[in-house]
């Protein structure tokens, strides 16, 4: 549907448009990149599986002019309160030290897990309402070059990696 134009462009509303998406990702990047001279962007996924082969858990991030972000963790739900979460948010912290990031931000969802990124040492720096059913999404930040017990400790996990994903055996 077109809902605006002028004779050099138009303007559209429509459905999902995964090549917009990557476009846009790609020129964003691009400024984003020239605009603070950092041009060491990467993605990250941490995963468990279990024996089978299955999917247990995961995150998928990113690390860029060392800062890192989380975007999405999830782990499946007869294998919530395990443990699970918290090794996979510290295995992304352990990549992003390697790779030079001093902090790490993340949001959640108020019906998601604010109180677990708060357990894991997260500040929450912001939130916002708006959000279906009255809730509220809340902003996070972790300073990785301070954490309780003094400097992060590495080897905690049983690791494979193979590109950017890092596997915790069970």
């Amino acid at each position: 549907m077109t809902t605006g134009h002028s004779e050099d462009a138009s303007l559209r509303v429509g459905a999902e448009d995964p090549a917009l998406s990557t476009r846009l990702s790609e020129e964003l990047t691009a400024f984003n990149n020239d605009a603070t001279g950092a041009h060491d962007d990467r993605g990250l996924s941490v995963r468990v599986t279990d024996e089978a082969g299955e999917l247990v858990a995961g995150l998928v991030g990113w690390t860029w002019g060392g800062c890192a972000g989380i975007s999405e963790v999830w782990v499946r739900a007869d294998r919530r309160h395990e443990g699970w979460g918290a090794r996979l948010v510290r295995a992304a912290e352990d990549e992003a030290v390697a790779r030079g990031c001093t902090s790490v931000i993340v949001s959640s969802m108020s019906f998601q897990a604010p109180g677990f990124y708060r357990r894991q040492g997260y500040l929450e720096t912001g939130s916002g309402g708006g959000i279906p059913g009255g809730h509220t999404r809340h902003h996070f930040f972790k300073d990785l070059g301070r954490t309780e017990g003094g400097p992060r400790d590495q080897g905690r996990f049983v690791e494979s990696r193979w590109a950017n994903t890092t596997t915790l055996s069970l």
